[in-house]
């Protein structure tokens, strides 16, 4: 009995040790799936390497990068945000609202990023302050925010007529050919990637989220950390919106749905973990560009819509796995001496 319970043991250890060792190397490996998946696509379909479809593929994506730049800020802090999809919606929603009563455009954007930041502080206050989950609190926050976009909405879509020719130039127009909404999701990476590396009050955020009471204990402001991440995250969920906003000359009651799924398996995909203390925006930054370009291909090649969220499904599925898995090791460790220490107990018995 005891050499099967060994065996088992031995086998997990095995799989753990794996995980971690991939963990380490987790940004090479996902950059070596997106470069087979673009050799293989570009055998599998014509258009997949044109202009025109890598132009589609990077305004597709710089929304959704934007807003998991400030997932992984989330995610390394030990925390996360479902809410993140619901003010991306909200901003759009009042900026165009504000607009459509004739208020000057600057004005309209500001007050859109206030909804937005009103909504991070609430996160921020109540998981660092009233000290609930973050689950629990941006579930609720997520759902009080969707209703208030149908509420401003009653429903409908919300025109802009007659955008300013900056706004317009945010969302569609381009920079030496280049798309200006991919330049500005990669101005927004860059920052972010470079403050996590190097500055200190940035790297905070991973003693937070690695030990908690242990960086309180260092004389680190846990609660303001906390804080300060939660109005980060909304207010980069704002920028995502106006840029949206921008690129469809429309605000939908509906903008932002699933953002908040995509951006969680971009950034656990990258190397961020849900355990806290782990991640990097350019792990993340790869993990978006790997997820919109297995969508981009499955539309390519005619897979129905149905299948696409399946694989989405299963690919955070596995993240979260080999996530959970590269955490076991000490513990699956533990777990064969102690049955080990079993199983000679039972022999001296014997």
């Amino acid at each position: 009995m005891s050499t099967v319970i060994d065996q088992r043991t031995d086998k997990t250890s095995a799989l753990a040790r794996l995980a971690h060792r991939a963990r380490k190397m987790n940004e090479l490996v996902v950059l070596i799936v997106v470069i087979v998946l673009f050799t293989i696509m570009s055998f599998a379909s014509p258009y997949f390497l044109t202009w025109e479809n890598m132009s589609t593929l990077a305004i597709g994506l710089a929304a959704d990068g934007i807003i998991a730049v400030g997932m992984t800020v989330a995610l390394a802090s030990g925390g996360f945000d479902l809410s993140v999809g619901a003010v991306m919606g909200l901003t759009a929603i009042a900026t165009a609202y504000f607009a459509a009563q004739g208020t000057p455009m600057w004005i309209a954007v500001i007050g859109g990023f206030f909804a937005a930041a009103v909504v991070g502080s609430l996160n921020g206050w109540l998981i660092s302050r009233v000290r609930i989950n973050p689950f629990i609190t941006t579930l609720g926050t997520m759902t009080i925010t969707r209703g208030l976009v149908y509420v401003i909405s009653d429903g409908s879509s919300i025109p802009m007529y007659e955008p300013p020719a900056f706004l317009t130039w945010l969302g569609k127009g381009d920079v030496l050919g280049i798309p200006s909404i991919f330049v500005i999701f990669i101005i927004v990476a860059v920052v972010g990637d470079f403050l996590l590396r190097r500055s200190a009050a940035a790297r905070q955020v991973y003693y937070v989220g690695s030990n908690a009471k242990a960086a309180r204990l260092s004389g680190i402001n846990v609660a303001r950390v906390e804080f300060t991440v939660y109005v980060l995250v909304a207010l980069l969920a704002a920028v995502a919106g106006i840029l949206s906003l921008a690129r469809f000359g429309t605000a939908t009651p509906a903008m932002g749905t699933g953002a908040e799924m995509r951006v969680i398996s971009a950034a656990v995909i990258g190397g961020a973990s849900i355990a806290g203390g782990m991640g990097t925006v350019l792990g993340t930054v790869l993990g978006v560009i790997l997820l919109n370009v297995i969508q981009n291909a499955l539309v390519l090649l005619n897979v129905s819509v149905n299948w696409q969220n399946l694989i989405a499904g299963s690919i955070l599925i596995v993240a979260v796995a080999i996530d959970t898995l590269s955490r076991r090791p000490r513990s699956a460790r533990g777990r064969g001496r102690f049955s080990r220490m079993l199983a000679s107990v039972r022999t001296r018995r014997d």
